[in-house]
């Protein structure tokens, strides 16, 4: 095969990647995989029986997963199975490895492609704000696999005396915290401890507080509009910024707000998406770098370049850029602490 021929292929491959996603949001959306993963081998007609849906569709979006190796096919029977080391990728939020959250993300992003390119002629940003909706609840629902897995039992050990603190009693501040998953789960499992979530995106926090509600903790848990440098600096045990840090037009400013809010011997803790120091070491480690780098350009640098500012550190910004950002914020001691398959955490005390 030619050099072209090849290529050809490989975007090929591409293109029918971007197709797939918009199917498996189809399978997550009617219950087709969580069915397949309990059913184990079915036909399409009992498969469709199963979850209430079409057979002629159900036959025609089987043959797709077929085709891309999600499913296998038995010619014998005419059955399709999904394999269990499928399923705990698709089929449930629960595995550490399941990444069935963020094909949404990938259809919101289609549906913005004229407001990006417009925004590449003209330099202007584009506010978390005004993204597509689909883009909040998928975004959150994809971190929150992370955050359920080792928040906890991996990233808050990992740091210096933090969970002690939490479990006499700490006062926690998340900044961007979006729907709130993280402060959540801290406060089931630290209920001596007082937990303040803040983000400038009001429909976010009415879906937090309403979360919090939920779950019943709302008494030491509370969300409000904010941005990251108008909070309230009431000396915070532990400040954290999940996945938002790098969102952020001003995160040198965003960081000494947080280095005066933190109450002696307090806490930053930033959550970032693992990548390398610079492009060629990303591209080597980082499997998820296409992915991340197309999130970045429609979401995270689109959102920065909207704001004051607007240093567009990037999602794949790397802890020597994000050490830099923190020690010209003020802060001395910086150290990673912990690392999964998608993300980095960094811990930071102020100077002196």
């Amino acid at each position: 095969m030619s050099a072209v021929g090849a290529f050809a292929e490989r975007i090929a491959g591409v293109l029918t990647g971007g197709a797939t996603a918009a199917l498996m949001v189809v399978g997550d959306r009617l219950g087709l995989y969580r069915t397949l993963a309990e059913a184990g081998p079915v036909t399409p007609a009992r498969l469709a029986g199963l979850t209430g849906t079409s057979d002629r569709y159900v036959r025609e979006w089987l043959a797709q997963q077929a085709a891309v190796g999600i499913v296998r096919h038995d010619p014998a029977d005419g059955t399709f199975t999904l394999p269990a080391e499928h399923a705990a990728v698709l089929a449930t939020d629960d595995s550490p490895a399941s990444m069935i959250g963020a094909a949404p993300m990938i259809t919101g992003l289609h549906r913005r492609v004229d407001e990006v390119a417009d925004a590449f002629r003209t330099g202007r940003g584009i506010a978390w704000a005004d993204q597509d909706p689909v883009i909040f609840e998928s975004t959150e629902r994809f971190f929150r696999v992370g955050y359920r897995n080792s928040l906890l039992a991996e990233w808050i050990p990992a740091l210096d005396g933090v969970r002690e603190r939490l479990e006499a009693g700490a006062t926690v501040a998340d900044v961007g915290c979006g729907h709130g998953a993280p402060l959540l789960l801290l406060a089931d499992a630290f209920p001596n401890s007082r937990f303040f979530g803040f983000d400038v995106h009001g429909p976010s926090i009415e879906t937090a507080r309403a979360r919090a509600a939920e779950a019943g903790v709302s008494g030491r848990v509370s969300f409000e509009v904010r941005s990251c440098q108008d909070y309230p600096q009431d000396g915070y045990d532990l400040v954290t910024f999940f996945d938002s840090f790098h969102d952020l037009g001003d995160p040198v400013g965003a960081a000494a707000h947080a280095r005066a809010a933190l109450a002696p011997g307090g806490t930053l803790m930033l959550v970032e998406p693992v990548a390398g120091d610079d492009l060629p070491s990303t591209l080597d480690r980082v499997p998820t770098a296409g992915l991340n780098y197309a999130a970045s350009t429609f979401l995270c640098t689109a959102n920065s370049l909207s704001q004051p500012v607007g240093m567009a550190l990037g999602a794949l910004a790397g802890e020597a850029r994000l050490r830099q950002v923190l020690h010209e914020a003020g802060f001395g001691s910086v150290r990673r602490a912990a690392e999964n398959m998608f993300n980095m955490v960094l811990e930071a005390r102020p100077a002196g």
